[in-house]
Order: C-alpha cells, then sequence, then structure tokens
C-alpha cells in the first residue's frame, strides 16, 4: 500500500512539474519592492537565463535557499548570463518586512511583489520555495520544488544545461 501511494505521489509530482515546463511566462501586474506596477512577463530578457524564485519573509527553507543561491549569484552571471528574479508572495500583512529582509540579506536580486498570489496561482506555486529556470527565448524549461542543502548545485547544473544551448 506505501509502495502504491509514493508510486502515485511521484507519478503525481512529475506531471506537476512537467505541466509548468514549456510554458511562456503569464502577463500578471505585479509590483516592483518599490511598489511601482509591473508586467511579471518583462522580467525575461532575450538571450538571457531567468531564474525565478518563489518565497515568503516567513519561510525558513526560501530565505535557506536565496541565502544559498546567494553565495553563487555573482559567479553565475557573469558564467551563464543569468539573473534571478524573488517574487514575494507575502500578502498585504507580512510584505512589509520584505525590503528590510531584502537589504538585511544584501540580496542583489531583482524583486517582485505578488501580495494576492496571482503570479502564483498562474504559475501553480502552491508553496514556496519554487524556482523555475526560463531560457534565453523567453519558455520555462525547469521548476523545482522546496529545499534541501545542496539544491542550489543541482540548480546550477540545470542552468548550465539550458545555458549551453
Amino acid at each position: 500500500m506505501k509502495n502504491i501511494l509514493l508510486l502515485t505521489f511521484m507519478l503525481a509530482a512529475f506531471a506537476f512539474q512537467a505541466g509548468a515546463q514549456n510554458q511562456t511566462l503569464p502577463s500578471i501586474q505585479v509590483k516592483n519592492m518599490d511598489g511601482q506596477p509591473m508586467d511579471f512577463k518583462a522580467v525575461a530578457e532575450p538571450g538571457k537565463i531567468t531564474v525565478i524564485s518563489f518565497w515568503a519573509t516567513w519561510c525558513v527553507p526560501c530565505i535557506k535557499e536565496l541565502e544559498a543561491i546567494n553565495e553563487h549569484y555573482e559567479e553565475w552571471k557573469e558564467k551563464y548570463n543569468l539573473k534571478l528574479v524573488a517574487v514575494s508572495i507575502d500578502d498585504a500583512r507580512t510584505s512589509k518586512k520584505v525590503k528590510p529582509k531584502v537589504l538585511g540579506y544584501g540580496w542583489e536580486y531583482d524583486i517582485v511583489m505578488d501580495e494576492n498570489s496571482d503570479l502564483a496561482r498562474a504559475m501553480n506555486v502552491n508553496n514556496p520555495p519554487m524556482t523555475f529556470i526560463v531560457d534565453g527565448s523567453g519558455i520555462v524549461v525547469w521548476s523545482h520544488q522546496g529545499y534541501t542543502p545542496g539544491a542550489e548545485e543541482e540548480l546550477e547544473t540545470q542552468i548550465k544545461r539550458f545555458a549551453d544551448k
């Protein structure tokens, strides 16, 4: 019985991940950290790999993931022509904590706010952290949910895979 449940869960996770791939980014209004509205679709720049990480100030694994990526970010930007966009799913009540948290950690990522979770719903993000890779043509080519220490190595492997194309 346990094996059947595990197999069902694995197949559902694979189908979910596969469904998120080969799509373009949705055209949804989000805000930058200064509260200015923007179309999320514009974050993917032609010819540049874009990593999108959904996170929240209250999500400990999210913070750990963004900190782990931060250790490699400067190198990855140069090596893979990459940028990272961190999408906060903090609601109106907790979104006031985003800017102090980002400044406190010294993250130089592009930060956008998805206070109503419209973008998260459009991209099938149920629980953060969730990470996507968008290739240079604007197509979502990889996604991963959750974080464990060392997951940034798999992320780099995937970035390299799509940067080499």
